[in-house]
Formats: C-alpha cells, sequence, structure tokens
C-alpha cells in the first residue's frame, strides 16, 4: 500500500467511545512529529515554541523584532533560553489586525529565515496562512508550516506535501455561544486533520493540532479547551496550545495590557503540563520554561 493510500486509510478513533473520565497524565503516549528530514518526540512534556512576531501591529510585541537585526537578536536569545523551536510571523492575526500583501509579508520573513539558517540550530515554523508565503518560507529554510486557518489556502496542500513539511492545524471557526467548546473543537479538528492526511499525502505524524484559544470563542469556551487540553492525546493527536498574553487571562486578572500577562501565562504553562500537552506556543521562553522545570520536578517526586 502507497503512502497516499495509507494516509486516506487513517482514521482517528471515534470521539463518542473516548472516556472522558480519564486520567490524563497517566496516557502519556509518545507521537513522533516530522518535519522535513527532522523527527521530534512528544510525549506530553511540553516542548517550548518561541514566538518572533516580524510585524509592527502584533498584540503582544509588535514593532519590537520587525528590524533584521533585532529579529535574530531574539531569535538567538530565545534558542539559549531553551526554545525547541521557533515561530516566525510577517502578518498579525490579532482580532481586527489589516491584512498585508504576499509580497510585503515574504519581505518581512525572508531574510530572516536565510540569516537564521546560517547562525541557528532549531526548526523554524512560518506562521502564515498563505501558500506562496510557505512556500518561500520552506525553500529558504523553515520546516513547519503553522497556519491559523488548517490549510484553506487551496495551494498549500501542494506545498506542505513538496517539502514533506511539519503543519500545525489550527482552529479559528467561530463557536455558537452555548456550544460545548471541546466537542466542537474536537470533532472540527478530527474531520480537518483526516482532509489534510489524505490531501497532502503524507502520514499524520506531519500533523500537529491547535484548538485555537483566543480565536471566535467565549471567556468560558477558551477556558474548559484548555481544561480539557490532554483528552486530544487520548484521541491519538499531538497537540499545541497558543495561549501566550492572550486575553482571555486579562479577563481573569485584570490586567489589560499583554506585556502584563506573564504570570497568568505561566499558570497556564503548568496547567497544560499537568494536563498533558505537546508544545506551547510562547513569547517569553526563559520563564516559562523555568515554569516547567519547576512543575516536572515537583510532579516527578516521590
Amino acid at each position: 500500500m502507497g503512502l497516499t493510500q495509507r494516509a486516506v486509510a487513517w482514521r482517528l478513533p471515534d470521539l463518542a467511545a473516548t472516556a472522558r473520565s480519564k486520567d490524563i497524565r497517566s496516557v502519556m503516549q509518545t507521537f513522533t512529529f516530522h518535519f522535513r528530514e527532522q523527527n521530534c518526540q512528544l510525549d506530553g512534556q511540553p516542548k517550548i515554541m518561541g514566538i518572533l512576531n516580524l510585524t509592527p501591529d502584533s498584540f503582544s510585541d509588535g514593532g519590537k523584532f520587525n528590524h533584521l537585526e533585532a529579529a535574530l537578536q531574539r531569535a538567538l536569545q530565545m534558542q539559549n533560553e531553551g526554545a525547541d523551536f521557533l515561530d516566525l510571523g510577517g502578518e498579525s492575526t490579532r482580532p481586527g489586525c489589516t491584512p498585508v500583501s504576499t509580497q510585503e509579508e515574504l519581505q518581512r520573513v525572508l531574510p530572516v529565515i536565510e540569516e537564521l539558517r546560517r547562525c541557528c540550530s532549531l526548526p523554524i515554523s512560518i506562521d502564515t496562512s498563505k501558500a506562496a508565503v510557505a512556500e518561500a518560507a520552506l525553500a529558504a529554510g523553515a520546516s513547519i508550516v503553522n497556519d491559523v486557518t488548517a490549510l484553506r489556502d487551496p495551494d498549500m496542500p501542494r506545498v506542505i506535501r513538496k517539502f514533506a513539511a511539519g503543519c500545525i492545524l489550527m482552529h479559528d471557526r467561530q463557536l455558537p455561544p452555548q456550544a460545548e467548546a471541546y466537542q466542537e473543537v474536537a470533532l472540527s479538528l478530527q474531520k480537518r486533520l483526516q482532509w489534510a492526511v489524505a490531501t497532502c499525502a503524507l502520514s499524520k505524524e506531519h500533523f500537529v493540532v491547535d484548538p485555537g484559544i483566543g480565536f471566535g470563542k467565549s471567556q468560558e469556551q477558551n477556558l474548559a479547551l484548555l481544561k480539557h487540553v490532554g483528552e486530544w492525546r487520548n484521541l491519538g493527536i499531538p497537540v499545541l496550545v497558543g495561549m501566550s498574553n492572550k486575553s482571555f487571562i486579562g479577563r481573569i486578572t485584570g490586567q489589560t495590557q499583554a506585556a502584563q500577562r506573564l504570570s497568568g501565562t505561566i499558570a497556564t504553562a503548568v496547567t497544560c503540563l499537568l494536563n498533558g500537552c505537546d508544545i506551547l506556543r510562547v513569547h517569553q521562553v526563559l520563564e516559562n520554561r523555568q515554569a516547567l522545570q519547576v512543575a516536572t520536578a515537583i510532579r516527578g517526586a516521590l
């Protein structure tokens, strides 16, 4: 059976058969995440993906690193602080942001990727929903596509397949106000993941899902998704959570500025560790890394 046939034949377990009462912490299945010629073992101990926004208008640190030298210094700093991946974005995805052209996005990200391939050993993820940007970024040395639209660009599957890239599929759809968040998001991502595996003609090990905290969800829905984040692992899916400095934290703590939400971000990171999560996408690498180290040590004590 060829790879395409195997991809089409693969199916996730039926959601209805999954026991919600199962102890997530006792089920630490190891997944292999493939991206180009590399792979990474994901075992429920979160890897850290450092965010590098190459934009003037991102909600947390827009304008700080949208120049080549500043971007390179920040990337190397995150590598030294213990990041496992770097996620570069040339277009903000915050609510109300102004879209940018493909050419402008390329001008922001390509010089940084090209230079990082000379001086940085970390795998690079390109945060884009445009197939043209993803293709150029992968050709320049990126290994993963982080697509908040879950491959809505019809040419994106071809690009993923061409480079055998890793791919992060995020849920960005508006949920009905009274919807049960985990059920709705899990069903949507299950369907989209099956489609992506078949359409990209790659094995499931090339994909990670992201529940899309803050994208089209109410405060209660965001919190419910975080509480049950590890249940994606019971479905046989590695999961990434992007929660860093987001507004759901500010609604709890009263902090209106993104830069003031580090403590809440750390609390969320530790919760994800305890529940079972594979990758955490964060702005402050060092602080989150140290928090996870302490929580891991406590959890492992006799």
